[in-house]
């Protein structure tokens, strides 16, 4: 893609995510909250109109004087697109429309350490029970976005092998768009945590945005002016296998001192099942937390304090205007965020410090297979390719 169409497809994009926040607005509108001129909204508009995704909206906006502008929205019934996320303990899928409203929705047990082909196989019954849910069928499906716990080489479709080795030399996104007969988009789950909170949660709004995945792993999805940035071949924002500690335990990519062996769920565990025991789970640790305990909090603060040091030199790095938190560990609320936040103030320079601010997130488990919704509906291209004004006017016929 040369950089005049990426510009005006990141433009696009821009365009469409003003209308999935407001729902209509008018094309003035659309110039104030996207910041581009209003003759660049009217040529996007008028762009978007010819591919079947946007359409006049029911009524006008008010106006001081003269005729009200004409409002615009999103046209749900365009199609859909389904997100799915593959994640140690389960896989996600859910359907939407093209305005981002969910329709449906399902959850199963799945361990995606396991063999690709079966995990390939639950996620496709579990995407047409969805399907039947939202009263849909594949046809009606314009895309699907793939979410899996690892980082994610787009241009080969592959996971790197060591972190998932049942995936290896599976190219994954191919095997499931050949199960399905549909076009399937492949990211890694952080990535996707990234595009839904920007999308739908504790990041909208903002063109600069670090997401922390914190659960087993850790990983760190990246938007960088407005765009999912992902490095050369996938691996940026592979927090989680920073060396924090050159003596440390082995991780599971085969190095010492990972951060997540320090900071990730099963790390905090360890810690704190010598004073409570084997049996304490993920939901016993944020019981303990939530009530008080001393030793919890302070383990847990530690963490904070951890990837806050790393995410210090991103700040410098980056710059980001805010640093999100989610996955498992995050419900642990304040002790997590404010050891995150100490860290940052403590090692990163005033002025990137002073600049970001560490929210938590708000859509919970929910933020991966919403980005991989985000996903498909964002790409603009992709819909047009797979026939939605084909679609459409089948749909008038019949």
């Amino acid at each position: 893609m040369g950089s005049l169409e990426g510009l005006r497809e990141l433009n696009r994009q821009r365009v469409i995510d003003a209308l999935r926040r407001c729902g209509t607005a008018s094309r003035a509108d659309l110039a104030r909250v996207t910041g581009l001129s209003r003759t660049t909204v009217a040529t996007l508009v008028a762009d978007l109109q010819a591919r079947g995704l946007v359409v006049d909206a029911d009524g006008r906006a008010e106006a001081g004087r003269g005729r009200p502008p004409a409002l615009l929205r999103l046209d749900a019934a365009a199609g859909a697109a389904v997100g799915i996320d593959f994640d140690h303990p389960h896989v996600r899928v859910a359907a939407a429309d093209l305005s981002s409203s969910v329709l449906a929705e399902r959850t199963a047990e799945l361990d995606v350490d396991h063999a690709a082909a079966a995990s390939l196989d639950a996620a496709v019954e579990l995407v047409d029970a969805v399907l039947a849910d939202a009263g849909l069928q594949r046809r009606d499906v314009v895309g699907v976005g793939m979410g899996l716990p690892g980082p994610v080489d787009r241009r080969a479709g592959t996971v790197v092998a060591s972190i998932l080795p049942g995936w290896s030399g599976i190219r994954a996104g191919a095997e499931l768009a050949q199960r399905l007969g549909l076009p399937v988009e492949l990211d890694n789950d952080a990535n996707l945590g990234a595009l839904g909170e920007r999308s739908y949660g504790a990041a909208r709004g903002l063109d600069d945005v670090v997401y922390v995945r914190m659960g087993s792993g850790i990983g760190a999805g990246l938007v960088l002016d407005g765009r999912v940035y992902r490095g050369a071949d996938g691996m940026a924002g592979e927090l989680g296998h920073v060396q924090v500690r050159p003596e440390g335990a082995v991780c599971r990519c085969g190095n010492r001192g990972c951060l997540e062996s320090v900071a990730g769920t099963g790390a905090v565990l360890t810690i704190l099942r010598e004073a409570h025991g084997p049996q304490l789970t993920l939901r016993g640790l944020l019981d303990l937390v939530a009530g008080g305990d001393l030793g919890a909090r302070r383990v847990v603060n530690d963490a904070g304090l951890a990837v806050g040091r790393v995410l210090a030199d991103l700040c410098n790095a980056l710059n980001p205007a805010a640093i999100v938190v989610g996955g498992d560990l995050s419900a642990a609320g304040e002790p997590l965020l404010g050891g995150i936040r100490e860290a940052i103030d403590r090692f990163a320079q005033p002025g990137a410090a002073r600049a970001v601010e560490v929210r938590p997130g708000v859509l919970g488990e929910r933020a991966e297979v919403l980005g991989a919704l985000a996903l498909v509906v964002s790409d603009t291209d992709r819909v047009r390719s797979a026939g939605l004004v084909a679609i459409k006017q089948e749909a008038a016929i019949v």
